[in-house]
């Protein structure tokens, strides 16, 4: 399937944003997309879009081949686009592999660059009676890699359009406009890693690998158990940004700690490119049934006498198998022991959020809990949960949904009311946190019947007989004006 509209639009105006002042030059080429044809078919007139590679090697310089139909000119390898070509990219690649016998594994995107082209040129094609072309104009996006190592394996040339294919220095390179971009760019040809990944681990030889959806040809790895990441864009100041915007995007309530760069793990994109990933090892201990997913399936804990049974890059295997023998379960600090000052124990106290919602009546939102519930059972609460490894307030908005199917934005919520809980002597102390909601999007729904039968609007003033005892006293506080109250103390 060739490259779509939409897709050439966003690389044009994405490369107008850096060259602004060559606006004008490609009004040609915007207009062609316009028009009802494909642009990228080689039949499209008066003009078609074509792909061309810089490829920079370790010393810097760039790949040039002969064109024997240019009369022999030495020019950055180019040519049509296929359409089996999924991209721009993808088709800068092929022909790259195709002209200048250097194949896509050898080459990776450079930092400078990324997936952006470095230059788009406009130039006119003359007559050609011997395949009947008429005189046309080419839109010629042209992308730039690095060479991977040191020296290539190469591919056959393509003997009937190529005559040689040689390096030059970046001065020398023969296109004047091209020559100056490449120079500005400081493509230096040391390939470095323009992805990040998070290797997730528990401490206790567990690690977090995350289920990919099954899309073949769109996303890599499809399908497989792989370490949540992805790819560097232009407005990412770092690779440790780049995890951490990507985290924020897949997974916002998966807060890590201590993340630190742990290795470079090599990888391949859909077309065959080369992809240095920078992967950042990092703890949490979590529920992840309780994380928001935002792509993908599924996250799960797996150990690594595990890893035998998932569908999983054996790269990926390799390193969780390494990072365990550097970092054996158990080797990492437990908690320090209670402290005792004057007599009393310092203890951890449990905390739990609480909705507290009221409709135009002045009536608040409470549940009927199911008669099995470990807490509570048949009696009415608040819409509640404990916090995990999150704040309390990403804990609110997640319960919410969870239970209820309700939307609340953090920024609509005040904490309301706080309630210090012993349910029973020598019980562990809890810190109830009640959270009002000035808005909210959605109808509540029973999710989960197996902990909720049925949500109600009750008025303040005549809560259920069977309502959790420190729920009617927070309600009533709230009314009252009060912050903070106290049970079983």
């Amino acid at each position: 399937m060739s490259p779509s509209s939409t897709a050439i639009r966003r690389a044009i105006e994405a490369y107008l944003g850096r060259h602004p002042g060559e606006r004008d030059a490609l009004a040609g080429l915007l207009a062609a997309l316009n028009r009802p044809v494909d642009a990228t078919a080689r039949t499209a007139l008066p003009g078609h879009i074509t792909c061309s590679a810089v490829v920079v090697d370790r010393q810097g310089r760039v790949r040039h081949i002969g064109h024997r139909a240019n009369g022999g000119l030495t020019l950055t390898p180019g040519g049509h686009i296929e359409p089996e070509d999924r991209t721009l990219l993808a088709a800068a690649l092929r022909t790259v592999s195709e002209v200048a016998g250097l194949g896509p594994g050898t080459l990776c995107l450079t930092r400078q660059l990324l997936g952006s082209p470095i230059d788009i040129n406009v130039h006119d094609i003359a007559s050609n009676a011997a395949k009947g072309d008429p005189a046309h104009r080419h839109y010629d996006f042209c992308y730039a890699f690095h060479l991977v190592g040191e020296e290539p394996a190469t591919f056959p040339l393509q003997d009937e359009e190529v005559s040689a294919a040689r390096w030059l220095t970046q001065p020398g390179v023969t296109s004047p406009t091209l020559r100056a971009k490449i120079l500005a760019a400081g493509l230096d040809g040391k390939p470095e890693p323009v992805n990040a990944s998070a290797l997730i681990h528990d401490g206790n030889g567990r690690y977090l690998l995350h289920l990919r959806d099954h899309k073949p040809g769109e996303i890599w790895e499809s399908g497989a158990f792989a370490l949540i990441g992805g790819g560097r864009t232009h407005d990412d100041e770092s690779l440790e940004g780049t995890l951490l915007r990507e985290l924020s995007e897949e997974v916002p309530d998966l807060a890590l700690k201590d993340v630190k760069p742990y290795a470079v793990e090599a990888a391949s994109s859909i077309d065959g490119l080369s992809v240095p990933v920078q992967v950042f090892a990092g703890r949490w201990r979590g529920n992840p049934d309780r994380l928001t997913l935002h792509e993908g399936v599924l996250l799960r804990w797996f150990t690594v006498d595990e890893l035998d049974r998932l569908r999983l890059h054996p790269a990926t295997r390799n390193l969780i198998r390494q990072h365990t023998a550097e970092n054996p379960p158990g080797s990492e600090p437990t908690a320090a022991p209670p402290v005792w000052d004057g007599g009393s124990q310092v203890v951890l106290n449990g905390v739990g959020v609480h909705l507290h919602i009221e409709d135009a009546e002045g009536r608040v939102l409470l549940g009927l809990r199911h008669p099995e519930s470990k807490y509570a059972g048949d009696t009415w609460h608040y819409l509640a949960g404990r916090c995990e490894q999150e704040s309390a307030l990403a804990c609110l908005v997640r319960e919410a949904r969870e239970e209820a199917g309700l939307v609340i934005d953090p920024a609509d919520v005040e904490l309301a009311h706080v309630v210090h809980v012993v349910d029973a002597p020598g019980g562990p102390p809890l810190m109830q946190l009640v959270f009002r909601a000035h808005r909210w999007e959605g109808a509540a729904e029973v999710r989960e019947p197996d902990k909720c039968l049925t949500w109600q609007w009750w008025p303040q003033h005549d809560l259920p007989d069977r309502i959790v005892s420190y729920t009617r006293t927070a309600i009533t506080a709230i009314a009252e004006g009060r912050p903070y109250s106290q049970l079983g103390w």
